[in-house]
This record gives structure tokens, C-alpha cells and sequence, in this order.
């Protein structure tokens, strides 16, 4: 339905249609949004994805496909990045291998039987686990001073003086610290209270307020909701028996440790390794020069959400020794309002843009062009600083994935 929707509110004319160039993912240029109406297609066969997986209807392809789709789409575009988008891949690569299509569903109608009354006790481990980690770094990446000061809540709670019914709350000082500080809280407890039975059902309660809360201030689209959704993986199975599948089977569970087949050794080897590289991806920003704030090496796919307010300029400056000519090129003449809004708080992004102007100004005749970039942010309500060197020809300057760019520059930490 989202993906449908998508297209209704023109989310995919603005992100992936209209713009002139496509951030992608670096090494990834040749992935571009197909011309036209054919994006549209493209998101219409996501919502039939999404209709087969909700009905269990051909489950694994349809979950397969939207997989792969979804990807490409998070991959084709980096000025509307979201850790949503993400977290979205990773919950459908986990729909893809767990038997969700087992009971109640088109697929086992089809074959007039009944596959499974039950799931094996990992299936829902691993949401739990993925579940404990988004919200557990995202409360640690939280303890910074622009967080704790409600600069990032001031700043965004502003523009939304004129929000229905809780509008002018948002600008009461009280309010805000009980954001920032609640938000901190809900996000380190949040797991281990849905986990203690005693606290189970108020933790429950807590969620869909918070979530509901953050709904209607952020406008987050589908993500308060599928929060809500997944708390299910932390009832017990009888509950969730009584409550959706009372013609189900009442399933007494032993409590014994499973065999230790190759099969099973391999799976447990494969989540080790999966989760030991979810933990390493939000930490791994101590291990670039600068900070990750400014540099923003190391902040995607870390769970850094909703943590600061990027604005700046950035402004080329293109010279042409075949030409003997230089001449300032303003982003703003080939990218979308979204874009040039991103660019600025993003070297990555600068650093693709440049590459672009180069291959352009090639084409149009001008020869091994120099590009140099005068870029400044600012973080919060912090002063600007210079985000690039201005010295730098980025059009000859290869892209570092692993380590620092020493042509990005930030404040000491």
C-alpha cells in the first residue's frame, strides 16, 4: 500500500523522475530510475509484491521480488536516504527465510494442507535481536551535546507551530525536554521492557503512544506503524493465539535445546556474523579521522536517527585549461529543492556532483575539466564551517570507503 501511495503523493515524481542527476550509490551510477512512466510501473509491481506477501499468495516470490525491488530503489537514490528505507530491507530479507506463509495463508489453502502450526524459536529471535540493536544505538548516538541542549528539537519543533491540536505544545520548554530525554529512555528500555512479563503489556502501551506521537509530529510515513506491528514478536505465543487464531490449536512447546545438526550450526554461524556486523556498522565511525557529524563517514546505516539539522551552501568552481576559462557553477541550476538541500551536509554527495560536472563539461567539449567546490555547513544552530577543501581538484580525487578523505574537513572533536 505505501508503495502505491507513493505515487499518489508524487513522492516518486520528485525523488526519482524529476531530478536531472541521481545520487546513487557510489559505484553504482548505472542504476538509474527507468524514464518516465515506468518508474510508476515499477512501484505498482512493488504494491502487487506487497499484496502477495500479505495474502501468503506465492509468499517467496513475492517477498523475494519486493526485496530486490525495494534495494534497487534505496540504491537509485541518496539525497531522500532514510534508516527506515533500511531497516525496511532488513526486515524483508528476514521475511524471505522465515516460514511466514506457513499457516493462514493463500499458499497453504492451495495445497489443501496445513504446513506448520508453528515456527521454530529463531524465527522470532532474530527480530528481537535486530530490534535491540536499532534501539539501542539509536539512544547512544542520542548523548551528544546538540541532542541534549534541544537544539535539533527546538530547530525542528518550530516548523510545526501550526500542527493540529499539538502544535503550540511543541513549543513549551517542558515538552521538549521530555522528548529528549524520554527519547533517550524509551529507546534503551523500550526492548528490555517488552521482554519482562511483568512489564510487557505497559511497555506495549508506551510504544504505540511514542509511536503514535511520533506520527503525527514527523510525518514518518509507514515506520511508527510497522514499530507497533513488530511488537508482536515479543508476546508469548499462546497470547498471540488468543487473540488472532482462536480456531488455532493450542500448542504446548517443549522446552528442550534443538539438535546440533550441520544445518543448525550453519544457521547460528550466519546470524553471528549477520549481527556482528549490524553492531560493527554504527560504531564504525570511531574509526575515520574527524567527526562523523560534519564528515558523515560512518553515519548511514547506523541508526543515527533524527539527530541534527544540516543547512549550507556549496558552490563549484570549474576551470577549463583547454579553454584557458573558469566559471562557477550554483548546484542549484540541476538539482531538485531535496537535493540542493541535502548536498550541502553531504561530502559523499558533493564529491558525486562534482564527478557529474566533470563528465558533463567532457562531453560538451571543454576538455579534463578542474573541479573545485566552496562548501560550508552548519550543524544545529553552530556556526558554518568549511566542509571541503577548496584547494582540492574533487574531479581527480578518488572515493575512500574504508578510511578518511583528507579532503573532507570538520572541527576537532
Amino acid at each position: 500500500m505505501e508503495c502505491f501511495v507513493a505515487t499518489l503523493t508524487g513522492w516518486v515524481k520528485r525523488a526519482l523522475i524529476e531530478p536531472e542527476f541521481n545520487f546513487t550509490l557510489i559505484g553504482m551510477e548505472w542504476l538509474q530510475p527507468p524514464d518516465g512512466p515506468w518508474m510508476y510501473v515499477y512501484f505498482y509491481a512493488m504494491s502487487v509484491c506487497g499484496l502477495m506477501i500479505m495474502f501468503g499468495y506465492y509468499y517467496r516470490m513475492g517477498v523475494g521480488l519486493f526485496t530486490i525491488l525495494w534495494t534497487l530503489v534505496y540504491w537509485m537514490q541518496k539525497s531522500h536516504y532514510n534508516n527506515h528505507y533500511y531497516l525496511l530491507i532488513l526486515l524483508s530479507l528476514f521475511m524471505l527465510i522465515v516460514p511466514a506463509h506457513a499457516y493462514a495463508s493463500r499458499d497453504a489453502k492451495r495445497w489443501n494442507s496445513v504446513v506448520s502450526t508453528t515456527c521454530p524459536r529463531w524465527c522470532i529471535t532474530i527480530f528481537i535481536v535486530q530490534l535491540w540493536i536499532v534501539f539501542t544505538f539509536a539512544a547512544a548516538h542520542k548523548l551528544y551535546p546538540g541532542w541534549l541542549n534541544a537544539d535539533f528539537i527546538a530547530m525542528n519543533f518550530l516548523g510545526k507551530r501550526n500542527r493540529w491540536l499539538i502544535g503550540p505544545w511543541l513549543q513549551k520548554d517542558w515538552l521538549q525536554q521530555l522528548v529528549i530525554y524520554g527519547g533517550i529512555l524509551f529507546d534503551a528500555c523500550i526492548v528490555y521492557l517488552l521482554l519482562w512479563k511483568k512489564t510487557r503489556k505497559a511497555a506495549f502501551v508506551l510504544a504505540i503512544v511514542f509511536n503514535l506521537f511520533n506520527s503525527l509530529v514527523f510525518h514518518i510515513g509507514i515506520f511508527p506503524y510497522l514499530m507497533i506491528a513488530l511488537m508482536v514478536f515479543f508476546f508469548e505465543p499462546e497470547t498471540i493465539r488468543r487473540i488472532f487464531f482462536k480456531k488455532k490449536p493450542i500448542i504446548t512447546t517443549e522446552k528442550s535445546l534443538p539438535s546440533l545438526t550441520p544445518s543448525c550450526i550453519g544457521l547460528v554461524a550466519l546470524f553471528v556474523v549477520y549481527f556482528a556486523h549490524q553492531i560493527y556498522l554504527p560504531v564504525r565511525h570511531h574509526l575515520y579521522k574527524g567527526d562523523v557529524f560534519y564528515t558523515e563517514e560512518g553515519h548511514r546505516l547506523a541508526w543515527r536517527m533524527m539527530l541534527r539539522y544540516k543547512s549550507g551552501y556549496t558552490n563549484y568552481t570549474v576551470y577549463s585549461p583547454q579553454a584557458d576559462s573558469s566559471w562557477i557553477v550554483n548546484p542549484k541550476q540541476h538539482l531538485t529543492a531535496q537535493q540542493s538541500a541535502s548536498l550541502p551536509g553531504h561530502p559523499d554527495m558533493i564529491w558525486q556532483f562534482a564527478r557529474y560536472l566533470h563528465k558533463k563539461y567532457e562531453k560538451e567539449g571543454f576538455g579534463d575539466v578542474e573541479i573545485r567546490a566552496e562548501a560550508f555547513v552548519s550543524l544545529n544552530k553552530e556556526p558554518l564551517v568549511q566542509l571541503i577543501d577548496p584547494e582540492v581538484d574533487l574531479a581527480k580525487m578518488p572515493w575512500q570507503p574504508l578510511k578518511h578523505s583528507e579532503w573532507i574537513l570538520s572541527p576537532d572533536k
